[in-house]
């Protein structure tokens, strides 16, 4: 490998594009063309150039995944979930990188003789493929048939298919390019699903009869503007097929009665702009989150015979410290999922009483997530918690009694004792004075000195949570002596609606000096020093770590930046890429001068320099549909020219895979291996969790 201890060089060939009165070159334009010769090339040169230069550590990241994989309870099974008459579950076996789907009938739970039904197994759907992902996984109500969606490049195009469970057989309806929405109605034999048009946008939804032809399934929606995509889900009574419509921050939702699947959609209230709200069924009313004449959204009740905006009344107020993010509904609850003070909380409402609580949590840094919850006429709410000392674990709540059940804890294997680790939140101040939260996880009885390597990560963007759960993987570091900490940064949602309307636009850039404060916060708090801190992010984290590098390089020591999307004005110039105009809303469109010249100021590409830079990794993925493979490519390419340190640039392609990477549960964890030797390395950090 010794050729490629040389960095490759990408030629240029400057594209000139003019915009307003300012004329932009390009020297690495061509990189977009995968079907030319060269970029692959290129692509496979800086591979092999990365892997020439991390050589050193191929050790270190065997260890590392070693660790990481004797964590792993590998032969495992999730909490049986229960559908009509049958329990179902996923489970997986030692040495088998993908789930098996299965089932057992009601009555069997406890017979350890009952049969096991398979009814997919995705280690045989992936043989022979570099990548396998499985978009839906839908039992019909009469549980007779499988829908299930395929993708074996990573580029989340789907492959539908219907599997009948008796005989094992897939029948002939294979549909090919569609998307995550997909619901069964209630006959069992009609199917709705969404279609993708060229920008991989989901822009149509079908309907399809078992047994046709889908070249003549029926249309039964087409959204032609193309800031908006189609979600499609069947409410928990399982009533209605809910058709939601919705850019960055407009929504509009259709309705389809479930047992009447060729009734044409009836809509809950036209869209208007900056108006979001989403529905949920209960007996003869819809409850409806929205964010009309509420920032942090509240929630109203609408009758289903005519649900529209006139008829709305006001079920849960509005509340400036607390966030309402969505509501389900069960026979004789509603669970409302808030956050407040940066944390998510559980607000269960009895609907016969209305009487409300909060379920409590006891961590001073938390997460949860919800189940499936599959059955409406049932008092218990199943949810998996987390903390970042706490393993994810299931629990059973009795909306009535107020108790938790736990069914089950994930094994973390090796003595993991939580005891041993603890958990802050601190506060760092802003630019403009504004508190920011931060998550941190260490050792107990760390001295505060500035003497630790920390890992600090962010994302703040789309108004997405970024909160910091139990992560197994990161013990290779918490056990080397890290501080592992999350940046909980404007444009983000953890602090209500107004953090996100904060970070966005015209105010993008608060995202970049909050997350500088947090970094300059945990130095001034001694938790770290810039030689011994190094930053990650992913997709639109990405972004925010070529913008902060740029801003800031002599305060971190290392960057990862995964998948980024770093080379903003040529991709929201562009309206043939995937999410380039339904992000309008999110970034701007640079055709107007105000935000053309607001997103050049900060986009990573265009703001390069010579100048000294950290250590950086970059990852891409050749089919990544959400950030071109060319992104991290030109970014690279142009700062081998610019940088003018000795530190290691490397550009890691996964050729045979997308935006999330390895699909298989070992392979990601050679991915994080890969990851975690770098950060070592640069940092001289070469023992084990045994000598340290």
């Amino acid at each position: 490998m010794a050729q490629y201890l040389t960095p490759p060089v990408a030629p240029q060939r400057p594209t000139r594009v003019e915009i307003h009165d300012d004329v932009l070159i390009d020297p690495y334009f061509w990189l977009r063309d995968r079907t030319d010769p060269a970029v692959i090339a290129y692509l496979e040169a800086e591979n092999a150039y990365q892997a020439a230069v991390l050589a050193p550590t191929v050790a270190l990241q065997e260890q590392l995944y070693q660790e990481m994989r004797s964590r792993i309870q590998q032969t495992d099974h999730s909490v049986p979930e229960q559908i009509g008459n049958y329990f179902y579950y996923q489970r997986t076996e030692e040495g088998q990188q993908y789930p098996i789907y299965c089932r057992k009938p009601v009555n069997a739970e406890n017979n350890r003789e009952a049969v096991e039904e398979i009814l997919l197994d995705q280690n045989q759907l992936a043989a022979g493929q570099p990548y396998c992902g499985i978009g839906n996984f839908k039992v019909s109500p009469d549980q007779r048939r499988l829908a299930y969606s395929l993708d074996t490049a990573g580029d989340e195009t789907y492959t539908l298919y219907i599997k009948d469970l008796a005989t094992g057989a897939l029948l002939g309806d294979r549909i090919p390019n569609t998307y995550y929405g997909l619901e069964w109605a209630n006959d069992s034999r009609t199917l709705f699903y969404t279609g993708l048009d060229a920008a991989k946008r989901p822009y149509k939804l079908f309907r399809h009869q078992l047994g046709d032809d889908p070249a003549i399934d029926g249309l039964v929606y087409q959204e032609e503007d193309q800031r908006f995509n189609i979600h499609l889900q069947k409410s928990k009574s399982r009533a209605y097929l809910l058709v939601t419509l919705d850019s960055s921050m407009t929504s509009e939702v259709w309705f389809i009665p479930a047992d009447q699947p060729l009734t044409p959609p009836k809509i809950v209230e036209p869209r208007q702009q900056g108006i979001e709200y989403s529905v949920t069924h209960h007996d003869q009313r819809f409850f409806i989150t929205t964010n009309d004449q509420a920032r942090n959204f509240r929630v109203m009740t609408a009758p289903v015979s005519d649900p529209g905006k006139a008829n709305w009344q006001e079920f849960i107020a509005h509340r400036d410290s607390v966030m309402v993010n969505r509501t389900e509904a069960f026979q004789r609850h509603l669970v409302v999922i808030e956050r407040e003070a940066g944390l998510r909380q559980l607000r269960i409402i009895d609907l016969t009483t209305n009487q409300a609580h909060r379920v409590e949590f006891s961590d001073a840094v938390y997460t949860y997530s919800f189940n499936h919850n599959p059955e409406f006429a049932t008092q218990l709410l199943r949810f998996t918690y987390s903390s970042p000392i706490t393993p994810e674990t299931v629990f059973d709540y009795d909306m009535d009694t107020r108790v938790l059940e736990v069914k089950k804890r994930r094994a973390i294997l090796g003595n993991y004792d939580p005891s041993l680790y603890q958990t802050r939140r601190l506060w760092a101040n802003a630019a403009d004075g504004v508190q920011v939260p931060i998550s941190v996880v260490h050792r107990k009885g760390i001295r505060l000195d500035g003497d630790h390597p920390l890992l600090l990560s962010g994302y703040g963007a789309y108004g997405a949570n970024n909160d910091l759960g139990f992560n197994a993987n990161a013990l290779s570091l918490l056990e080397r002596g890290f501080v592992v900490a999350t940046a909980h940064i404007r444009g983000g949602g953890e602090m209500g609606r107004q953090w996100y309307e904060d970070g966005k636009l015209l105010h993008k850039k608060n995202t970049f000096t909050d997350f500088i404060a947090c970094a300059e916060h945990l130095i001034a708090q001694g938790y770290t020093v810039p030689p011994k801190l190094v930053i990650r992010g992913r997709s639109a984290g990405g972004l925010l770590m070529g913008a902060v590098t740029n801003m800031r390089p002599d305060l971190f020591a290392g960057v990862i930046a995964g998948v980024p999307f770093v080379d903003v004005i040529n991709t929201m110039l562009d309206p043939s890429i995937p999410l380039t105009v339904s992000e309008f809303e999110e970034w701007g469109n640079p055709t107007d001068q105000q935000f053309y010249a607001y997103m050049k100021s900060y986009s990573p590409y265009d703001n390069l320099t010579a100048q000294a830079y950290p250590h950086l990794l970059v990852t891409a993925g050749l089919n990544d549909p959400r950030v071109q493979y060319w992104e991290p490519a030109k970014w690279v390419a142009q700062l081998r020219t610019l940088k003018t340190d000795q530190n290691q640039l490397l550009l890691k392609t996964n050729m045979a895979a997308g935006h999330g990477g390895a699909s298989g549960r070992y392979d990601y964890l050679r991915e994080i291996a890969f990851e975690y030797a770098f950060i070592l390395n640069i940092l001289g950090l070469t023992n084990t969790p045994e000598q340290d």
